[in-house]
């Protein structure tokens, strides 16, 4: 049976491998489909497309976009897609400047907070991501002993009524929904009852979700429990969406998210391709 992992980061976003180094380890994992979705940006495509040739990877090309619902974050994975459609770009451009630019308000504050740490430190722990973000702040606080893991920095400084946090743009959801489509790709909700999602994202929610375009939910993922993965499997087969599984795999960036530790099966991987708007 084929294996289909259609989620995961490399260091141009928030993971600590390369895109081509990625692809060459989902090979040797025994993934036959790899999906790379690096938050709010395609510049990792083109390096794991090339690899991914040479391994005899398929490469789906996708991103994981920052979008609201209800004042929480909800993120939602695009594949197939268009990265120069004018809206998305500039809606994309508008996600990662707004990411990037918060990295001093989050300095202050943690400096505010007792912990000695400037801009230059999370710029040196980002490396070669398109934008700095929370996790290179985390990553910087790991350098510099504070924390043991990003895991850590995200509960005591980073996460929403921590000391550090700092709010950010992101695009309304139901507004990329119908974004993505109109820049040729589907739409799946990632890990949607994970980090507190639930409230914002009930059945009726879904469903409204659905009417607008969104193709289907990411199910199968290490934030959900058997009884939510079979709760949202009976949810996404009564709204007619796809069901996808997933490893959110980060490299070193986040534990417990090894590569194919989820899976999309091959027949859900063929609906989620026949959901692909007709060009145009």
């Amino acid at each position: 049976m084929m294996r289909i992992d259609l989620h995961t980061h490399s260091s141009v976003s928030d993971g600590t491998d390369p895109p081509g180094e990625l692809v060459a380890k989902a090979a040797a994992a025994g993934l036959d489909v790899v999906a790379l979705t690096d938050h709010d940006t395609a510049a990792g495509w083109a390096q794991a497309a090339a690899v991914a040739e040479r391994e005899g990877v398929e490469l789906v090309r996708g991103m994981e976009i920052s979008t609201t619902h209800e004042h929480r974050s909800v993120h939602l994975l695009a594949y197939f897609l268009d990265p120069a459609h004018p809206v998305l770009d500039a809606e994309l451009d508008r996600i990662l400047r707004g990411r990037d630019s918060r990295v001093p308000g989050i300095c202050e504050r943690l400096v505010a907070a007792g912990i000695e740490i400037d801009e230059a430190d999370v710029r040196r722990a980002a490396g070669d991501a398109v934008a700095a973000g929370r996790p290179h702040v985390a990553d910087a606080l790991v350098a510099k002993g504070v924390v043991a893991d990003r895991t850590e920095a995200f509960e005591r400084f980073l996460k929403p009524g921590r000391p550090g946090y700092v709010h950010r743009y992101a695009s309304p959801l139901v507004d990329m929904v119908g974004v993505v489509r109109a820049a040729g790709g589907v739409s799946v909700v990632a890990h949607p009852w994970g980090r507190g999602s639930r409230r914002a994202l009930d059945v009726e929610t879904l469903g409204m979700l659905r009417d607008l375009g969104l193709d289907g939910l990411e199910v199968d993922h290490e934030d959900h429990d058997a009884a939510e993965r079979a709760e949202l499997r009976a949810i996404a087969h009564g709204l007619d969406l796809v069901v996808t599984g997933s490893s959110d795999h980060h490299g070193l960036g986040k534990v417990g998210h090894h590569l194919g530790v989820n899976t999309t099966a091959p027949e859900e991987y063929e609906r989620l391709l026949a959901r692909r708007p007709p060009a145009t």
